[in-house]
């Protein structure tokens, strides 16, 4: 299917489904102009071409249990496509690696690792040193608070 240019309309529709997935049609459609019909339409589309990746609940993890995160950095010790391979491979396995991002810079990796206590994050890090046997450096940072959580993309910023 044919990508369609987007819009200042599906922008604006990107940017209150971000912060408001669960706003009605009806709703939407009355924020950005559009008839219910027409608003349907233009979400579904983006759906269909993959603007919209997914829909999630933002949970409150403190209230659900207890838990420790930590930002991993990651630095390989040979940068051929085999060692980034066998590492991206290894990532995929665990399901407490929340987040996972090659960088430019002193790193190749940062991931964000929530577990629900030191214990299970120490017996992460172990498999996933030995998973690499001996090609990478891990280096852990406890995050003690949160300053500030990912709310959404400025789009309005990003988009001219």
């Amino acid at each position: 299917m044919k990508k369609k240019a987007i819009d200042q309309i599906d922008l604006k529709i990107l940017s209150i489904l971000q912060t408001d997935a669960r706003i009605t049609n009806h709703d939407l459609s009355n924020k950005v102009n559009l008839s219910p019909s027409s608003c349907l339409q233009r979400v579904r589309r983006l759906e269909d071409e993959n603007y919209i990746e997914s829909y999630m609940a933002h949970l409150d993890l403190d209230k659900v249990c207890r838990t420790v995160t930590v930002i991993l950095t990651v630095s390989l010790h040979d940068h051929t496509n085999e060692n980034f391979d066998t590492f991206n491979k290894a990532v995929s396995e665990f399901p407490e690696i929340a987040e996972c991002y090659t960088v430019s810079g002193n790193f190749d990796y940062f991931l964000r690792v929530v577990c629900p206590d030191m214990k299970s994050y120490l017996a992460l890090n172990d498999a996933l040193i030995d998973k690499m046997k001996g090609t990478a450096n891990i280096s852990g940072h406890v995050v003690l608070n949160y300053t500030k959580s990912f709310g959404g993309y400025p789009i309005d910023i990003l988009v001219d």
